[in-house]
């Protein structure tokens, strides 16, 4: 069934406001569309692009949240989190991360988002790595997206110490992992 203008507008703007990590490309099947007619419907309607969806929700939702660094010091944008417990984020690879005569992204990249995310998943203004295990799985290529996810598998009050695992994936393959020994301070 074919849309008016209008109408089309008016569902986009209700779906993007539910998930607003809808791609362009998901919303041009969902109303059976070209992705330049989504992008002409955004720009009239003021819609700003995933990216920065993504980044003003994060911005509004884990800014209180995050205590041990600043939001825009995380490498990657953080799309969920729950304190000492988990967390995710996202990183896409661009021309600045990777090497120009292969194209595959420096692995102080990967490791960045994976340590950031380690060190904002701790409930506590001083959080710092003392020390981490990592393995690189596999290289990981320009415009690639990667999905880093952290979970916190222990915190020992006596040492001040908490062990984060975080996991990297590129379309569900495992590319990155890390066991990330990270120092809190004792009163949190």
């Amino acid at each position: 069934m074919r849309r008016s203008k209008k109408e089309r507008q008016q569902l986009l703007s209700s779906t993007i406001q539910e998930n607003p990590f809808i791609t362009d490309e998901e919303l041009a099947e969902k109303f059976q569309v070209s992705v330049q007619t989504i992008r002409l419907d955004r720009l009239e309607l003021s819609i700003p692009e995933l990216r920065e969806r993504i980044k003003t929700v994060a911005e509004k939702r884990f800014d209180d949240e995050v205590r041990s660094l600043p939001l825009e010091e995380v490498i990657g944008e953080i799309i969920d989190m729950e304190l000492d417990q988990s967390a995710i984020s996202i990183f896409d690879v661009k021309e600045e991360h990777v090497f120009k005569r292969n194209q595959i992204a420096r692995g102080h990249h990967l490791f960045a988002q994976a340590n950031s995310l380690a060190v904002a998943v701790i409930n506590d203004e001083l959080a710092l790595t003392a020390k981490a295990n990592i393995q690189f799985k596999r290289s990981v290529r320009l415009n690639e997206r990667v999905i880093a996810k952290a979970r916190v598998m222990n915190i020992d009050d006596v040492t001040g110490r908490t062990l984060v695992q975080v996991s990297s994936f590129v379309n569900n393959e495992l590319v990155f992992t890390g066991d990330f020994q990270m120092y809190r301070s004792k009163n949190n």
